[in-house]
């Protein structure tokens, strides 16, 4: 055990130097003044571990399962679940909540490192006790895989999947020996639970890797199959508490757009084997020269038994070739072609190819002709590439200087200083291809990807300027515009509609759609709705604007009662539905294209891409065009020349807001407001005037919502509940969809393991019992 520490501390120190060296080398953050903001970095995984941060140190508006500061209102859970819920996230709340972008690097290099160990372990138990370093190197070989450089490094809760494969692999090794019953699916559990979409993945290629040590050690029996069974369908079983609501967020979230897979193509697959590449739509199959050349060595090792040889080879093939084939790519990705990359599973090759490499090493170093026979499959599969334009020179030359120093190392003789030099000269393969790999990838992702400015002093103003002004629950503060991420009041404070989830729900970009409000990502990332309608019918009280603070004219309180009569029926106007969920008519239309002088004129353009002006106010730039994005609502100024017609960059429709109106209409809605409002970590309660009527309250009527008395209804999408005339009391908590389901399956995996682990004990009991009387 001694020796399998300094192997694994080994493994997780290269994997950390690695990255840490690459990002130095890049100038990227932390280590130099280009950033890592691109994407769902930015958009959701900061933000959400910001989220976190105020959870844990009790200042989040909500709790696990509701989340008053997105969205108007929306299940927390899901989120925890799909971006939360590893066992390492908590460590983002011993820095300070300015230092979020740090903690959040910090894991990611943790859980680098923590692969790289895993894999380590997983290697030295698999025999032979001997080659601890080189144990070590492949485990870091591992953890610094393309995969893990190019793609889990800005989407960080994908490296628990990086983890969970050497871990559930191990998880297969005890059911092959009929040991550890009640560990084994507690890993299985903690992995699905760190993050389910890759923990499949993981589980799929684990499989696959027990599949093949049965054959492999003729040792391939049914009941070996239904141990390994019944130990991932328990550990999945005891996760299911969290698993159930996030599987039903997604059934109620807004579908994204459907892709037909495409398979890459195959210079460019080639061309990803190697160090210094990047494509968004190839698989980053790169590993360290070391490992596919041990492995194609195991094919020609003349001590090596055929069946090993072959069904290893065969496996690394196969799960080459299933990324590429239409079905199997929808297996690997839960039937579901994925918006973003297409090549999710790639971290399982990359294991594969290191079980590979093992098993050969694990019968000796190789000899001349084993060595000479994969350095020609290296060789081939660098030839195969070169057409591709994914090639750059430092690929060859590091994969050309590469082969030729871990071929060189395996030459030299076995012990003394020679010994000494093999293992620095692997060592220094496998750091200087995967830091130059990743330096790289930072470059190439800055200049591809979508980027947003980190956090700084800016943020930092704004953030106190919300938290100055915050009135929470008697009225929302908005984050405001311009945005800095997707997930503005989750980063910066308050209580807007941004928000951007995968879970984002239908009715919410149903009901922001109806209403005049924006989105990107094709619906699932909502803009912030700067419209003083919205503001008071959402109780938006201050919203930052124009660098500053600002307070609204008017708004309601969280709760109102409407007068009985059905719900608003929404049209293709969003001047009219507004109007429609306040109950008066507000806007005036425009006549022969201008408004009225001291209207405030709004345009309407949702498909438009280009510049409004309505004479000398600021111009407004539109970013329209669906699916993927959508123009909000906005606001062009105050009509102050008769007859002046704005200038637009398409078709729109104009609405021209009366201010006093709209006052006049929050006035009167505000003598039948709630008369005290108090909101839970999973709820709300609230005093109403007696009288009848329907109680609305303004957030969106997610699935999930319960209230007393009463099934809540939907009023335009917003929460709602019928009021008998005596009611004077309202009380809804909200349950994600999926969690009373979910704890019931974990009791019953909790309790179906119990017996598991008790009843054999039991039945030698038994067996002995006569023995003693």
């Amino acid at each position: 055990m001694p020796n399998t520490t300094r192997s694994c501390t080994l493994a997780a120190l290269l994997a950390a130097v690695a990255v840490c060296g690459g990002d130095a080398v890049a100038r990227v953050f932390p280590f130099g003044p280009r950033h890592r903001a691109v994407n769902d970095l930015a958009n959701q995984f900061v933000p959400f571990h910001a989220r976190l941060w105020d959870l844990l140190h009790g200042r989040a508006d909500g709790g696990l399962l509701l989340d008053w500061q997105a969205g108007w209102g929306t299940s927390f859970l899901p989120d925890y679940g799909t971006y939360l819920s590893s066992p390492l996230a908590p460590l983002v709340a011993l820095f300070p909540r300015a230092d979020i972008e740090y903690a959040v690097y910090a894991v990611t290099v943790l859980k680098t490192a923590l692969a790289a160990a895993a894999m380590t372990f997983l290697l030295r138990r698999l025999g032979p006790d001997s080659a601890g370093w080189w144990a070590a190197v492949l485990g870091a070989s591992y953890a610094l895989c393309g995969w893990s450089l190019a793609e889990g490094t800005y989407n960080p809760m994908w490296l628990d999947g990086l983890i969970a494969f050497p871990l559930l692999c191990l998880v297969g090794e005890w059911a092959r020996e009929g040991r550890r019953p009640l560990l084994g699916p507690l890993v299985v559990a903690v992995c699905w639970l760190a993050n389910f979409y890759t923990a499949y993945m993981a589980t799929l290629g684990a499989g696959l890797v027990l599949l093949v040590r049965l054959a492999a050690t003729d040792s391939f029996r049914a009941r070996t199959l239904g141990r390994a069974a019944l130990t991932t369908g328990l550990g999945i079983g005891l996760a299911a508490p969290v698993l159930v609501p996030v599987f039903l967020g997604s059934r109620h979230a807004y579908p994204g757009v459907v892709r037909d897979f495409a398979a890459a193509d195959g210079t460019d697959v080639l061309a990803r084997l190697l160090p210094v590449t990047y494509g968004f739509a190839t698989p980053a199959a790169f590993v360290c020269t070391a490992v596919p050349l041990l492995a194609g060595a195991l094919l020609f090792r003349r001590d090596a038994p055929g069946r090993e040889r072959w069904l290893w080879g065969g496996l690394c093939a196969a799960v080459a070739m299933s990324m590429q084939w239409g079905p199997t790519h929808l297996v690997w990705h839960v039937f579901a072609t994925p918006n973003g990359s297409p090549y999710r599973q790639t971290f399982v090759l990359s294991g594969v190819l290191v079980l590979a490499a093992w098993t050969g090493l694990a019968r000796g170093l190789p000899d001349r002709r084993s060595l000479l026979g994969g350095s020609a499959i290296v060789l081939v599969l660098a030839a195969g590439a070169l057409p591709s334009p994914l090639l750059t020179s430092w690929s060859l030359l590091l994969a050309g200087a590469g082969l030729a120093a871990v071929a060189g190392a395996l030459l030299l003789p076995r012990r003394g200083r020679y010994g000494l030099l093999a293992a620095l000269l692997v060592t220094g393969t496998l750091l200087g291809q995967a830091a130059a790999t990743t330096a790289y990838a930072d470059r190439e992702r800055l200049a591809r990807l979508d980027d947003y400015p980190p956090w700084g002093p800016e943020h930092a103003r704004r953030a106190a300027a919300l938290a100055a002004a915050d009135d929470w629950p008697a009225s929302r503060t908005d984050s405001g515009l311009p945005r800095v991420a997707g997930n503005d009041p989750l980063l910066l404070g308050g209580q807007g509609a941004a928000y951007y989830s995968s879970h984002t729900p239908a009715v919410l970009t149903g009901t922001l759609a109806a209403l005049g409000g924006g989105w990107t990502s094709r619906g699932r990332n909502l803009l912030s709705l700067d419209n003083p309608v919205t503001d008071a019918l959402f109780g938006v009280g201050a919203r930052w604007r124009d660098g500053a603070v600002a307070r609204t004219d008017a708004h309601l309180p969280l709760v109102t009662v409407r007068p009985p009569g059905p719900p608003p029926a929404y049209g293709p106007s969003p001047f009219r539905n507004q109007e429609l969920l306040l109950g008066s008519r507000v806007y005036e239309p425009p006549h022969a294209g201008a408004c009225r002088v001291g209207t405030e004129v709004f345009l309407w353009a949702p498909e438009a891409t280009g510049t409004a002006r309505l004479g000398d106010h600021p111009p407004v730039h539109l970013l329209g065009g669906g699916p993927k994005r959508r123009a909000a609502m906005t606001s062009l100024g105050v009509q102050r020349v008769p007859g002046l017609r704005p200038v637009l960059p398409g078709p729109g429709e104009l609405g021209c807001l009366d201010r006093d109106r709209l006052r006049s209409a929050v006035t009167a809605l505000r003598a039948r407001a709630a008369t005290s409002i108090r909101v839970t970590p999973d709820g709300v309660r609230a005093t109403l005037p007696p009288g009848g009527g329907t109680a609305v309250v303004a957030a969106p009527r997610i699935a999930g919502w319960h209230c007393a008395d009463a099934e809540p209804l939907s009023y335009g999408g917003l929460l709602a509940v019928p009021l008998r005339p005596d009611r004077t009391e309202l009380s809804c908590s909200f349950r994600p969809p999926g969690l009373r389901a979910g704890l019931g399956a974990g009791a019953t995996a909790a309790l179906l393991l119990l017996v598991v682990v008790v009843a054999p004990g039991v039945a030698r009991a038994r067996r002995r019992l006569p023995d003693t009387l």
